[in-house]
């Protein structure tokens, strides 16, 4: 199963590296459009390859993806945070009752009680 993962990641390597080297071309990039910046009179430009773009917009997608999960998730962990706190508040109480009710009596039958 581990060769078959270092395939196709090999695969998938070889076939990233392909398109980037496809797409060399550079692109300019704006902050505004043409008539928008002309009112402004400012407008950030840059160039860069194609390539870069792309896996760029792939990375801010990605990024983008986990953090709205992530926000979306909140609920269970918060609920998951006070199921645990209160089953550690409830496995103290179990541990005060089964003390207190063993509480005077033999130490062999308090182990007996509790196992």
């Amino acid at each position: 199963m581990r060769y078959l993962r270092y395939a196709i990641l090999a695969i998938l390597g070889i076939v990233l590296i392909s398109v980037s080297m496809a797409n060399r071309e550079a692109v300019v990039l704006q902050l505004l459009p043409e008539d928008f910046a002309d009112l402004l009179g400012w407008n950030l430009k840059g160039t860069l390859p194609l390539f870069l773009v792309v896996w760029g917009g792939v990375a801010a997608g990605v990024v983008i993806g986990f953090f709205w999960e992530w926000l979306r998730e909140h609920k269970h962990r918060r609920d998951a945070t006070r199921s645990g706190r209160e089953l550690r508040k409830l496995e103290r109480e179990v541990t005060r009752l089964k003390q207190d009710k063993t509480k005077g009596q033999d130490e062999v039958l308090a182990l007996l009680d509790d196992a």
